[in-house]
C-alpha cells in the first residue's frame, strides 16, 4: 500500500477510536491494537516525513465539544512519550534518581488556589484549551476546598472514580440505558456535566500527581528541588497524592515489579505508571518535543499473550438491546488468573479479527485486568449470526452506524432490556432471593438461564450452565438454589410488589392487599374504580395497576410465577391508633433491630412510614434530637416535632 495512504487510513481509524475512548461508551479497538496502529503511524511520518496536522501524534487529549467555558492553559499540556521496556526505563534513568508512580486511568484536572480557597478547576481538553469545571470540582469527595497555605498553587491532579462505585452507578442506570464501558469513560462524562448535582452523585475522587506552582512558599532547598518533597508538601495541604517510590538505575525493574503485583487489588483504574526525574531542574533543561516532555517516562505493561483455541461464540443480549460476541476458548493463565471468555465487543471488531470456530487466537489482559483478544492467526472466518435473539426468541437486525456494525434484538420487552424487572422480584422487599445481585442476574438472562420469572424457580436444574460463570462454584451455586426454595414461601403484598407494576411500592402493595382480604386472585381482579377506593391511590396509579394485568404476557408470566409460590394469605389485624399519622425514621434505634422492624409496627396500627420530611410529615424519630442531620434541620424548618424512640413505643403500646 502507498505509505501516503496508509497514513490517512490510519489516522482515520485512531482518531475515530479515540473518540469513543475519550467521549463514549462504546469500545470499537483494544488499547493493544490502538497502542500497534499508532506506532506504525509514528514509524511512516518518520519515514515519510509527512505529518499531518490532524494526525494523533500531534494532538493530545479529547477535543472540547461541550458547552462547558474555555478557557487556555498557561502551558501546554504535553503527553508522555511511552515504553514497555523496563530495562530501557533504567538507562533513561541513567544515575539520576525517580519518582515511580501509578498512570491513572481519568481525566486531567488543573486546580488553582488562591488565599487558600479554590478558585478554578480546568480540564487537560485539548491540551491548548481546557474546560472550566470549578462547580464540579467542589463536589469531588476527597478535595479539600480550603488548604492551610494562603499563597496562590496550581496543581495537576487525575479525576478517577472506583471499581466498585464504576459498578454501583452502572448497575443503577435507568432502564435501557446502555452502561459505560469503563470507569474512565463514566469519569470524564461526570467530570463534564453542566449539572454539578451529577457530578457530586459520581463520587468523584482526585489524586494530586504534580505541583506547578506554589507562591510565596518558605521553602527549604529541597522543596525547590526535589518533585518528591512537593508530592509530600502537597500532602500536608489535604490532598491525596497518587503512591510512588523512590527509583534509581539498579532498583527500578524490581520497583515496577511491586507494583505489578499490586494491580489486581487495586481500587482505581490504572493503565501502567509514571517515571519522573525527581531534580526539577535537570528535568526541566532537557527540554521538550513538540508533543513530550523529556523529564517524564510512560511505562506501559508489555502485554502478556497466550496461544488458545476459540471454542464458542457466545451471544449476550444487553438492555438496550444490542447482542454482543462473547468469545469461549480453551482456559489459559494470565496474569496470575485462569482466563477463558472475553467480550469481542461487536460485530465489526468479530469480522475485523476474522474469527472462527476452531481458530488460534493470541489473548491478553488489556491493562493486566480485562482479557481481550489481540489477534487470530488462522482467520477462518466462519461465524455465522443469529437469526433470533438467543434470550426471547425474537428477530434480530444487522446495524451500521458511522461503520460499526451491532446485532439488535427487535423485541421492545425482551427480558435481557426488562433487567430491572427481574432484579426487584429478588430485591429484599419483594421475594427476597439472597445471593441474586443485578449482575448476577443479567449474566443468568445473557446465558439463556432466565427468561422468565418462573425461570428463577428451575435455576436448580441448570448447574452445569451456572458452573460456567464466572464465580459461580459449587457453593455458591448450592446457596443460591437454597435462597431460591426458602423464596417460594411468602406473602401477596410482596409477590404484587416484585413483579413491576408502575408506581406501585412496598406500602402501596400492602394497602392493596389488605383491601383485597390478602387474596391474590381477589387482587388481580381489582379494576381502577375498586382501587381509587383505596385513601391514597389515585387515577394515574389504578389505571396503571389495570393496565397491567391487561397485557396478556405479563398477565401470564405472573401466572406461571404466581403456580411455583405458596402465599401467606392471612392478613394480620390492622390497629388504627397511628391512622392519620407519617412518620420519618432515622439514626441508630435501640429497641429495635432495623428500621424496619418499627416500621411495621407502625403500619400495623395504621400509620405511614415516609423516607423524607416534608409538611405531611407528623414526627420525625430520632434519637439524637439535637443532631444537626439534614433530616433535622429540614424538621425543625417546617415545625415537625422531632421525637424519640420511647415516646413512638408509648404511641404504638397505647
Amino acid at each position: 500500500m502507498d505509505k501516503k495512504k496508509e497514513i490517512l487510513e490510519l489516522i482515520d481509524r485512531l482518531n475515530e477510536a479515540a473518540k469513543s475512548y475519550y467521549q463514549g461508551t462504546e469500545e470499537i479497538m483494544s488499547n493493544l491494537e490502538y497502542d500497534e496502529l499508532y506506532d506504525r503511524l509514528s514509524t511512516l511520518e518518520e519515514e515519510t516525513g509527512i505529518v499531518l496536522s490532524s494526525s494523533p501524534t500531534q494532538k493530545v487529549g479529547y477535543e472540547v465539544l461541550s458547552s462547558l467555558p474555555k478557557e487556555a492553559h498557561a502551558a501546554p499540556m504535553l503527553s508522555l512519550d511511552k515504553s514497555k521496556d523496563r530495562e530501557a526505563l533504567a538507562s533513561w534513568l541513567g544515575a539520576h534518581e525517580g519518582l515511580l508512580s501509578w498512570k491513572l486511568d481519568g481525566l486531567t484536572v488543573v486546580l488553582t488556589y488562591e488565599n487558600g480557597q479554590l478558585v478554578k478547576a480546568l480540564t487537560r481538553g485539548n491540551g491548548q484549551i481546557g474546560e472550566v469545571i470549578t462547580a464540579n470540582a467542589r463536589t469531588f469527595v476527597n478535595l479539600p476546598l480550603k488548604i492551610p497555605h494562603k499563597g496562590r498553587v496550581v496543581l495537576r491532579g487525575e479525576a478517577i472514580i472506583s471499581y466498585e462505585d464504576f459498578q454501583k452507578i452502572n448497575r443503577n442506570l435507568p432502564e435501557g440505558e446502555e452502561p459505560y464501558k469503563n470507569p474512565r469513560n463514566l469519569c470524564s462524562g461526570s467530570v463534564r456535566q453542566l449539572n454539578s448535582q451529577i457530578t457530586a452523585q459520581r463520587k468523584v475522587n482526585l489524586v494530586a500527581f504534580s505541583l506547578v506552582e506554589a507562591e510565596g512558599l518558605d521553602t527549604t532547598k529541597e522543596l525547590q528541588d526535589k518533585r518528591g518533597a512537593q508530592l509530600d508538601w502537597l500532602e500536608q495541604q489535604g490532598f491525596q497524592v497518587v503512591e510512588r517510590v523512590s527509583v534509581n538505575s539498579t532498583d527500578i525493574v524490581e520497583k515496577i515489579n511491586e507494583f505489578e503485583k499490586k494491580i489486581q487489588d487495586n481500587v482505581f483504574p490504572s493503565d501502567g505508571l509514571v517515571l519522573t526525574y525527581d531534580d526539577i531542574a535537570y528535568g526541566q533543561s532537557l527540554g521538550k518535543t513538540a508533543k513530550f516532555p523529556r523529564d517524564a517516562i510512560a511505562f506501559k505493561w508489555e502485554d502478556r499473550q497466550e496461544e488458545t483455541v476459540l471454542r464458542e461464540i457466545l451471544w449476550s443480549p444487553s438492555r438496550t438491546g444490542l447482542i454482543n460476541p462473547i468469545a469461549i476458548f480453551d482456559a489459559v493463565e494470565l496474569e496470575g488468573t485462569t482466563v477463558s471468555r472475553a467480550s469481542v465487543h461487536n460485530i465489526s471488531i468479530m469480522r475485523e479479527l476474522g474469527l472462527g470456530i476452531g481458530d488460534r487466537i493470541m489473548v491478553y489482559k488489556a491493562n493486566m485486568i480485562i482479557p481481550q483478544i489481540s489477534r487470530n492467526l488462522t482467520k477462518s472466518n466462519n461465524i455465522v449470526l443469529p437469526e433470533v435473539c438467543p434470550v426471547c426468541g425474537s428477530k434480530v437486525k444487522l446495524n451500521d452506524e458511522n461503520g460499526v456494525q451491532t446485532l439488535i434484538c427487535l423485541n421492545p420487552v425482551c427480558p435481557a432490556k426488562e433487567i430491572k424487572s427481574f432484579t426487584l422480584l429478588v430485591s429484599r422487599d419483594a421475594l427476597n432471593i439472597d445471593g441474586i445481585s443485578e449482575s448476577t442476574m443479567e449474566r443468568l438472562i445473557d446465558e439463556g438461564i432466565v427468561k422468565s420469572f418462573k425461570d428463577i424457580f428451575y435455576i436448580k436444574d441448570k448447574e452445569a450452565l451456572v458452573s460456567r460463570l464466572p464465580g459461580f462454584g459449587k457453593k455458591s451455586f448450592d446457596n443460591m438454589v437454597a435462597a431460591i426454595e426458602k423464596a417460594r414461601s411468602t406473602k401477596p403484598e410482596r409477590l404484587l410488589y416484585g413483579i413491576g407494576i408502575p408506581n406501585i411500592g412496598v406500602q402501596t402493595a400492602k394497602l392493596i392487599a389488605r383491601a383485597a382480604g390478602g387474596k391474590w386472585e381477589n387482587i388481580i381482579a381489582m379494576k381502577a374504580p375498586d382501587l381509587m377506593e383505596i385513601d391514597g391511590i389515585g387515577r394515574v396509579l389504578a389505571e396503571g395497576f389495570e393496565n397491567f394485568f391487561k397485557n396478556s404476557a405479563k398477565r401470564e408470566m405472573v401466572a406461571e410465577l404466581r403456580n411455583e409460590l405458596v402465599l401467606d394469605e392471612e392478613v394480620q389485624a390492622v390497629g388504627n391508633s397511628l391512622e392519620g399519622l407519617t412518620f420519618v425514621i432515622t439514626g441508630s434505634l435501640n429497641s429495635y433491630d432495623n428500621r424496619d422492624r418499627l416500621k411495621a409496627e407502625i403500619e400495623a396500627l395504621g400509620g405511614k412510614v415516609s423516607g423524607s420530611v416534608s409538611s405531611k410529615t407528623s414526627y420525625l424519630v430520632n434519637n439524637d434530637i439535637t443532631s444537626a442531620s439534614g433530616k433535622n434541620k429540614k424538621a425543625k424548618e417546617l415545625g415537625v416535632e422531632i421525637i424519640n424512640e420511647e415516646a413512638v413505643i408509648k404511641m404504638i403500646k397505647g
